[in-house]
């Protein structure tokens, strides 16, 4: 499975950013898809998941302001992420996850939100 992930960039406090995931390989052995994040000097934090049936989960930190989708015949799993702040600073991370517990990692695109 490779993924590789887009969409980071620097955007004010208040703004809007979607980050894109493109999957290939084995995808039919995905199970869950997810985007991480790790700030500066801190642990990589779960932001979001999205299972094959769609079923979705936030964290605490993000929920309401983020949206995570998936397109299935394109094979991209998306972070739609309004009302940014400075503390969304961070690198994010393209995740999945097989049948098998197995993890996969993307590159990682940064997202820099200035105040």
């Amino acid at each position: 499975v490779q993924l590789v992930e887009s969409g980071g960039g620097l955007v004010q406090a208040g703004g809007s950013l979607k980050l894109s995931c493109a999957v290939s390989g084995s995808i039919f052995m995905i199970n869950v898809m997810g985007w991480y994040r790790q700030a500066p000097g801190k642990q990589r934090e779960l932001v979001a998941t999205i299972t094959r049936r769609g079923n979705t989960n936030y964290a605490d930190s993000v929920k309401g302001r983020s949206t995570i989708s998936r397109d299935n015949a394109k094979n991209l799993v998306f972070l739609q992420m309004n009302s940014l702040k400075p503390e969304d600073t961070g690198v994010y991370y393209c995740n999945a996850r097989t049948m098998e517990a197995s993890a996969y990692w993307g590159q990682g695109t940064l997202v820099t939100v200035s105040s």
